[in-house]
């Protein structure tokens, strides 16, 4: 039984991570004008993913000094997330 609560929260943790690196790339081809920030698809993906992550992130921007235009707190975020993933993985073994 324990073991597929294990299965569920790395799934949970694997989708998070690509959602984070998706709302990530989509953020930088609005900042390098590939994506016009008018594309309502893009925008209404980037909005929500925004919305998803900004309450986990937020607590690492307040600990992490200001690196002015680049925002390394998703970075960090994915360490976190990769590292519990890790000691998940670790308890299953």
């Amino acid at each position: 039984m324990s073991d597929a609560i294990l299965q569920i929260f790395l799934m949970v943790i694997n989708t998070a991570n690509m959602l984070l690196i998706i709302w990530f790339i989509i953020g930088l081809l609005f900042a390098f004008n590939v994506v016009s920030p008018s594309n309502q698809f893009a925008g209404a993906v980037h909005d929500a993913l925004s919305r998803l992550f900004e309450p986990a992130l937020r607590p690492i921007r307040r600990v992490m000094p200001d690196t002015g235009a680049i925002d390394f707190s998703p970075m960090v975020f994915l360490m976190i997330l990769n590292a519990v993933g890790y000691i998940l993985q670790g308890a299953l073994r």
